[in-house]
């Protein structure tokens, strides 16, 4: 016998339906001109092909015949084709935006609907099991809080969503990102537009490290000045020599003197020259994308402060960035890679790399040192590419409150004032998908007392503790959270709930537990949220309970707050602990189904401690024996 599907209870709430019907309506008006472009596409590449047929068998019968009439038939073929290949590739640069607008609407509505291999995967960071909750609340990794938040193309957008799910900001800068998110989230076109524009540096986009040390540092070239203006005096001694000779007005070929020159100024320069472009050219394209996402962003009609003040950091000097990023593009655009065939000969005739790299420097002396500056308003590309980075975020969370409208802005009380309570009525688990999702009210607090959840197997005390952590991280990014309506105090989170033993630490699962309890109880004091599941399970059932009772007691003593979920029905039975716990518990229903009797549950908390079990019940479904063989003693009770 096996157990029979949970059915999702009858009064769960669908995806947001307005915010579904517009991902589908754009995805559709996308795939529309996804396909016109493609068959527009292949039709210029036919055009192309006749074109160059045609202007080939012109060239190539003017060649063959010295007829004068067709020279200029050939001309305009060659034109037409020039003109062709131009336009075809217009043409893929829209049809790539197209696809990429059809892909992201469909990882739209993937979101909405938690399917998660359907959503891309952006990042391979996984939780550090040090962390105080990354691990056990789902942070990283796939179905993760990041998997869902995850629109960031950019590394700095992505390091910074990560930043900020890993720890809570200061309730001042939650604020500052609930206005900027409340500004972001109506703005669909905008934030569809930075995604598609950032999304042009690839996946993975490139590491623009290299290219960000390089910005800052000494430039190399420009501080030779000997050896800067040599590079430019070769080049046309070279020049000249040759014509005098070419002319006849030396007898003696100088240009070889010349040419020696420019050879040895090559051997010396050329290999560092390579060097710094091969920095400052991080990526083919890189700069172009950057600098179309910054210029969105500088023209964005935006009205949060934070926001403002971000553009602003893309404005320094009068200079916007997204010119500066424009101008990089163009230059590193006729760099001279080493592998070309050409590269030799035009090094030693003109030094092109050598040029190229006193340009560059030029930029890297104007920006570079804009880049170091501390003050707020500073320019240059690292402060340019964290702004970049920092709205990127803001709009994965502006996302998120698109999509889920009748979500709680959370609220903070003054730290002096706040009474220790976290309370969250129609509090639910955003990572799972809204048709499966169960709400309840939950109230953690205030100091001096703790949630006791109790409840059968199965039956949703692990998913409430978990609901509270991730929405108290949702909260802590400046986030909306799953819930009709949130308020807490400022708060540091710390949870024991997924614990695994080590063979090659040497550590077993008890050993682990209390590892992560001495941790949990270390930060313990007013203002921290604990969340305990089935602790010191790894030990027999007496000196569990009285372990759990002394460390909840420690926690309460020092003035924290939190939650146990345990299957330990007399865990407040001790008198220090009853006044301090605040039960509620899960239960579960015996059904009769066509496969056989079976259980549902209907996850909704109730007040006050399980009054039933369902261990063996459980056992007995999956077909393990539960009856005592013959002759044996039955065990008391039917276990939990």
């Amino acid at each position: 016998m096996t157990l029979p599907p949970v059915p999702p209870p009858a009064s769960a709430a669908a995806p947001a339906a307005d915010a579904a019907a517009t991902y589908r309506e754009r995805g559709e008006r996308a795939a529309a001109a996804l396909a016109a472009l493609a068959a527009r596409g292949d039709r210029l590449a036919n055009l192309r092909l006749v074109a160059f047929a045609l202007a080939a068998a012109a060239l190539a019968a003017t060649l063959w015949s010295a007829a004068p009439p067709l020279v200029v038939p050939t001309a305009l073929l060659l034109v037409l084709f020039v003109w062709l290949v131009v336009y075809h590739r217009r043409v893929d640069v829209r049809r790539d935006r197209a696809a990429r607008r059809v892909a992201l609407n469909a990882a739209a509505l993937a979101r909405l609907d938690r399917r998660w291999d359907d959503l891309p995967l952006r990042h391979t960071r996984r939780p550090d099991p040090q962390h105080p909750y990354a691990r056990d609340l789902d942070v990283y990794g796939p179905g993760s809080l990041l998997h869902l938040l995850e629109q960031p193309a950019t590394p700095a957008g992505g390091e910074t969503l990560a930043a900020w799910l890993a720890g809570a900001a200061p309730p001042e800068a939650i604020a500052a990102r609930q206005a900027a998110v409340a500004d972001l989230a109506p703005r669909l076109d905008l934030r569809q537009d930075l995604a598609i524009q950032a999304g042009l540096l690839g996946d993975p986009p490139p590491d623009p490290e290299p290219f960000l040390r390089w910005s800052v540092g000494a430039p190399w070239l420009t501080e030779r000045p000997l050896l800067l203006w040599a590079s430019r005096a070769a080049p046309l001694l070279l020049l000249l020599t040759a014509l005098a000779s070419a002319t006849g007005l030396v007898a003696y070929p100088l240009w070889l003197g010349a040419l020696a020159l420019n050879a040895g100024l090559h051997l010396a320069l050329s290999g560092r020259a390579l060097e710094v472009i091969d920095r400052a050219v991080f990526s083919e394209g890189a700069f172009r994308a950057y600098a179309g996402a910054l210029r969105l962003v500088s023209a964005a009609d935006l009205s949060s402060p934070s926001l403002r003040r971000l553009q602003g950091r893309l404005a320094a000097d009068g200079a916007p960035a997204h010119v500066q990023m424009e101008r990089l593009y163009r230059l590193t655009g006729f760099a001279l890679p080493g592998t070309h065939l050409l590269y030799l000969p035009v090094q030693l005739a003109t030094l092109w790399n050598v040029h190229l790299l006193a340009v560059l420097e030029g930029w890297q002396r104007r920006w570079g040192a804009a880049a170091a500056a501390a003050e707020e308003g500073g320019g240059g590309p690292r402060r340019w590419l964290a702004a970049l980075g920092e709205v990127e975020a803001l709009a994965a969370l502006a996302g998120l409150a698109y999509d889920n409208p009748d979500w709680a802005v959370p609220g903070y009380a003054p730290a002096a004032s706040a009474a220790g309570l976290l309370d969250a009525p129609g509090l639910a688990h955003p990572l799972l998908p809204a048709a499966g999702r169960v709400a309840n009210d939950v109230r953690v607090g205030p100091a001096g007392t703790f949630l006791l959840v109790t409840g059968s197997n199965m039956a949703g005390k692990s998913t409430m503790l978990r609901a509270v952590g991730v929405n108290v991280v949702l909260a802590g990014a400046g986030a909306p959270v799953c819930a009709r309506a949130f308020r807490l105090p400022p708060l540091t989170l710390w949870t024991a709930m997924r614990i695994e033993d080590s063979l090659t630490g040497g550590v077993s699962t008890f050993l682990a537990e209390a590892r992560r309890l001495k941790a949990v109880l270390d930060a313990a004091g007013p203002g921290l949220l604990y969340l305990l599941d089935e602790p010191f399970r790894g030990t027999n059932a007496r000196e569990r309970r009285v372990a759990v009772q002394r460390v909840v007691a420690h926690l309460v003593a020092r003035g924290a707050i939190g939650a146990v979920a345990t299957h330990d029905l007399d865990l407040a039975d001790e008198p220090f602990l009853a006044p301090a716990a605040r039960p509620v518990h899960f239960a579960e229903t015996v059904v009769d189904g066509a496969a056989g009797p079976g259980m549902r549950f209907d996850y909704l908390a109730r007040p006050g401690l399980a009054q039933t079990t369902n261990a063996l019940r459980v056992l007995e479904l999956v077909g393990l024996p539960v009856a005592p063989p013959p002759g044996a003693a039955a065990a008391p009770g039917d276990g939990g």
